[in-house]
């Protein structure tokens, strides 16, 4: 199955790499694709709780989903995580 989520907090190319580093983790997904200009990110999985999953790293990374809480302690954390892609590339 193809499953994309709308995120928020994504910026740039350092949220993107952030975002990649880190589902890259998830061994069940696949083809994942992130568009920044739109935040969304895509990927391929089997079964539904891979996308719970998925929805629980972006959160805990600062990118919760379009349909979830945007608290301020996700904004800080999506700062960070975009810090961090940036010097990791």
């Amino acid at each position: 199955m193809k499953t994309t989520i709308i995120v928020q907090n994504l910026k740039c190319g350092g949220c993107a790499n952030t975002i990649t580093n880190k589902l890259s983790e998830v061994n069940t997904i696949s083809n994942l694709s992130i568009s920044i200009e739109e935040s969304k990110v895509t990927f391929t999985h089997n079964k539904e709780t891979d996308v719970m999953l998925v929805k629980q790293a972006l959160r805990n990374l600062g990118y919760p989903s379009i349909d979830a809480a945007n608290p301020l302690t996700a904004k800080a954390k999506s700062f960070v995580s975009c810090a961090t892609g940036k010097l990791s590339k």
